[in-house]
């Protein structure tokens, strides 16, 4: 290392002076230091020097900024300029550190390779704390994000008596809360729901206090993140053969030399040995626990040795390519990342910047991935790429995105929800929707109470397009009301629905559904149903973004649900999102393509569509009239899993079409049909696909794992598919960090296990065939200390699915509960002939009254000389009136029992003489 005299200079006059002769120049950044000692390296020997024959091997620093990269300064009240303290945090951003030393009006330039960051410069007023005067500090008078709260603080310790008063003036209206914390200090909080600049008005005894009117810059919405995941595990073989349906009744788990236990995957290997999947974390020796109902197999535990070549190790990945230091809008920008020597360990990679990056990924399986990410907006972006759960040398990386953006607009409302009154049991409960364009023949709905009673709901239409589910709760807790069309759940269904107080309350709780979060036609509304009963009062704000702006509309129903319709002018790809709380709902932000104005699609019509009977890998079809339309039609088949196929299109004559389809799976698919780029009316038409009617409302979960967990205690839960049928479950963890997780079959459904390692909230997603479950997601809360296997970042997703069978519960007291009736047999009445005498062949009849006698099943039962008789015939009239007719075919003496539950009504048995 050749080090140059230290010469009165800037950076800029020493780049000039030695970039002549100098191959390779690296600094690392050194914040606060005016001059910096430079240290170059050059390989080639330098001409003009004492010893020009020694050789200098370039230095390697990797670092993140380029020298000077990031730059702030304050500029006092009186025009001097101080300098702040930047530290970096090390994950893709720097904290300033400010210690004021003049009162007044200041100004702070932040600027990143010379360019002001956006908000930039910031103002804020400092005042000395003696004043004795009301101040106010905190972020929010300077600067905020369109979306989210600006929060400050006002002070007014030793100001004496007076009336305080704020204001906040801006592109948007701001609500605005205040807290008052009891020890002179007001804590004050404002929302603004569009960008801009803001006046905030602080007010002492009807004078501005010092500084007020202070001025916050809101920027634009926060960055959007996406992610990915790769998994890498270790195999190791175990003696003694297994069979595929031996597997399924086993579960394993893996303990480390530290302590901490994990689940692990059980898989058959090619040879028959049975072999464990794992992703091993330290060196030594482990033990892994297989158990078949609970109880170990033979030889377990076993032992295995870990090496430290096994363990995943960050530092020894490999990463190439300029994609991450600089990147393109709307192409693909790849890098390769080498794990050949890195050992055993998951692949994760998130980017976070001003757009959604596409991200994808392919497996070159010689150790090496290609991944490439697609951005629609320029500006700076965060990657950050671990293995093993640890950042990567040179990561969290700072990529530069230049190129054109896609003019997204952006329109949002905010508006506040009222918590709905409680339910009690007894009273009548009400679940509105709005499906306009649908009969109600078509609509049919179930309630099923927490004791797993199931009874049909009325279910009527109110207004045009809205109806409402009907039904009166016997007992409290959490109620399941599924509503289907053309015995397909509605978009939303099956909905949870509280009887008594709410247990839980957020954005978790919220459901969104309807078309216009699958798709829509320019110029035309967009519509969909949002249902925030069982997330409690808050604020939920809708934003709509795509190639043009949106006008919103919104209806509030008053009953917990709400109406929301939108209409944009261009076509193309939207994004719909949906915050509680300013927190995503589940499954927001929903992606969706926008066709073209309808033209002559509206022509076309479908025949002999068929609703029963398609199968898995068999060919259907049905007919397309084009009514006089000319243009081009297309066609493509959506599976449950989302895998897209063609549909074959066959001319039969000049205006009709025949298209044929041949599904692969079992489940609800999807058929778009368009003509010339724009949906059919109808399309995407909805299909069931085999004779298995998987059932989301059917399936429950139940479990330690879903209650209160800790870091390094290995938990699980139950997911309860018994009378649910076959279908695809999908299980989603999202946390503070990535969990080990397995699924395996029991005799009631399946067992999930897992083990947090860092403490924070996790929500649990269960999917069935593409429904979340009642309680989906489920909130979580993990204790405990930070284990440090896995470095803390952004929130993580590890998730497993799984291909169901059919289950039955063997336990009968999982069975359907009887509710609990009161009634009183003694006060039925009944009267007529068919209770003295009866003719043959004829139909003889009674009637049976229960008004007064409570609530309670009319069971009837006639028995003669041979056995039963050959037909009842019982119908309920109303208000617990029945009508009873039977026909008897043999002469003599018949005994008819009449019960009203349990116990016999007043006469019963009666005997009839024939």
């Amino acid at each position: 290392m050749f080090l140059v005299e230290p010469v009165e200079a800037t950076w800029s006059e020493w780049c000039s002076l030695y970039r002549a002769f100098l191959k390779h120049i690296t600094l690392s950044e050194i914040d606060g230091e005016e001059q910096s000692v430079c240290y170059a390296c050059a390989s080639e020997p330098i001409v003009g020097f004492e010893n020009p024959n020694i050789d200098f091997e370039p230095l390697n620093f990797q670092v993140q900024y380029y020298f000077q990269s990031r730059k702030a300064e304050v500029k006092m009240p009186s025009g001097n300029v101080d300098k702040p303290v930047i530290e970096d945090n090390r994950d893709g951003t720097v904290c300033i550190k400010y210690d004021p030393r003049e009162e007044g009006l200041h100004e702070l330039s932040v600027k990143y390779n010379g360019e002001h960051v956006q908000g930039s410069p910031f103002k804020f007023h400092v005042d000395s704390i003696s004043s004795g005067y009301v101040t106010a500090y905190g972020p929010g008078l300077t600067h905020g994000v369109s979306g989210e709260p600006g929060n400050f603080t006002i002070s007014t310790k030793g100001a004496g008596s007076g009336g305080l008063s704020m204001a906040v003036e801006g592109p948007s209206k701001a609500e605005i809360s205040c807290h008052d914390n009891k020890d002179g200090t007001v804590s004050v909080s404002y929302l603004p729901t569009a960008p801009g600049e803001y006046k905030i008005a602080v007010k002492f005894g009807e004078k501005h206090i010092k500084g007020s009117p202070y001025v916050a810059k809101v920027t634009g919405e926060g960055r959007k993140r996406n992610q990915i995941s790769v998994g890498s595990c270790s195999e190791v073989s175990l003696p003694g053969k297994v069979t595929e349906s031996d597997i399924r009744a086993l579960n394993a788990s893996i303990q480390a030399p530290s302590g901490l236990e994990e689940p692990c995957f059980l898989k058959r290997l090619p040879i028959g040995n049975l072999g464990i999947s794992f992703t091993p974390r330290e060196v030594g020796e482990h033990t892994v626990s297989v158990k078949k109902m609970g109880k170990h197999i033979t030889n377990s535990p076993f032992k295995i040795k870990v090496g430290d070549k096994e363990v995943g190790d960050a530092k020894k990945v490999k990463v190439t390519g300029s994609a991450l230091t600089e990147g393109k809008t709307h192409v693909d920008n790849t890098f390769t990342v080498d794990t050949k020597n890195a050992g055993y360990g998951g692949l994760s990679l998130s980017i976070e910047g001003p757009s959604k990056a596409e991200i994808q990924c392919k497996d070159n399986e010689d150790g090496t991935l290609n991944i490439s990410y697609k951005p629609t907006e320029p500006g700076y972006y965060i990657v950050n790429l671990k293995f093993a759960d640890h950042h990567v040398e040179g990561s969290p990386f700072t990529v530069k995105v230049t190129g054109e953006g896609s003019n997204r607009q952006r329109e949002k409302i905010q508006r506040q929800r009222e918590a709905v009154p409680i339910t009690e049991v007894g009273s009548e409960c009400k679940l509105t929707f709005k499906m306009p364009g649908i009969t109600s023949f078509d609509l049919a709905a179930t309630v099923t109470s927490p004791g797993g009673v199931t009874e049909d709901a009325e279910i009527n239409e109110v207004e045009d397009g809205l109806y409402a589910v009907h039904f009166v709760p016997k007992e409290l807790g959490v109620h399941t009301v599924s509503v289907k069309y053309k015995d397909i759940h509605i978009p939303g269904s099956p909905f949870q629905f509280t009887v008594g107080p709410l247990r839980d309350g957020g954005a978790h709780r919220v459901h969104a559904g309807g078309p216009g979060l699958e798709r829509g036609t320019q110029g035309e509304p967009c519509e969909f149903n949002v249902w925030t009963r069982e997330a409690g009062a808050g604020s939920l704000a809708i934003s709509v973004e795509g190639p043009s702006k949106a006008e919103i509309g919104f209806k509030d129903r008053k009953d917990g649900s709400c109406y929301v319709s939108y209409t944009v002018t261009e076509p193309g790809e939207y994004r719909v999102g949906i915050k509680f709380n300013d927190q995503h709902i589940p499954d927001s932000p929903y992606k969706l393509f926008i066709s073209p104005a309808q033209g002559d699609a509206h022509k076309l019509e479908v025949a002999q569509f068929p609703t029963t009977g398609v199968q898995a890998d068999k060919p259907a079809q049905f007919l397309v009239r084009k009514n006089g339309a000319k243009g081009q039609l297309d066609a493509k088949i959506v599976s449950p899993s989302g895998a897209e196929d063609d549909c074959f299109i066959q001319s039969i004559d000049p205006d009709t079409y025949s298209i044929r389809f041949m599904p692969r799976e079992n489940g609800i698919h999807n058929i778009h049909v368009k003509f010339n780029s724009v949906h059919i009316p109808g399309s995407p038409f909805r299909i069931k696909v085999g004779k298995e009617d998987a059932d989301p409302a059917a399936v429950h979960a139940s479990g330690p794992g879903l209650g209160d967990i800790k870091t390094g205690v290995k938990t699980d839960f139950i997911v309860d598919t018994c009378s649910a049928g076959a279908g695809t479950l999908a299980v989603t963890i999202d946390g503070p960090s990535k969990v080990a997780m397995d699924c395996t079959e029991v005799e009631e459904g399946y067992k999930v296990r897992y083990t947090p390692l860092v403490p924070g909230d996790y929500y649990i997603s269960l999917k069935y065939n593409s429904y979340h479950i009642v309680g989906s997601p489920f909130k979580v809360t993990c204790t405990g200390e930070d284990l440090h296997l896995a470095e803390k970042g952004a929130q993580e997703t590890s998730s497993v699915v799984v291909e169901t069978v059919q289950k039955v519960s063997k336990n009968k007291s999982q069975g359907i509960v009887l509710p609990l009736f009161k009634s009183d047999a003694s006060k039925v009445t009944s009267k007529g002939m068919g209770l003295k005498k009866a003719y043959l062949q004829k139909q003889n009849m009674f009637t049976v009254a229960a008004t007064d006698a409570g609530n309670n099943i009319l069971y009837v039962g006639i028995y003669g000389p041979k056995g039963p008789c050959d037909e009842v015939y019982v119908k309920h009239m109303g208000r617990n009136n029945f009508t009873v007719n039977y026909v008897v075919r043999e002469r003599g003496e018949y005994i008819v029992i009449v019960r009203w539950g349990d116990e016999h009504i007043p006469g019963s048995p009666f005997k009839v003489d024939v």
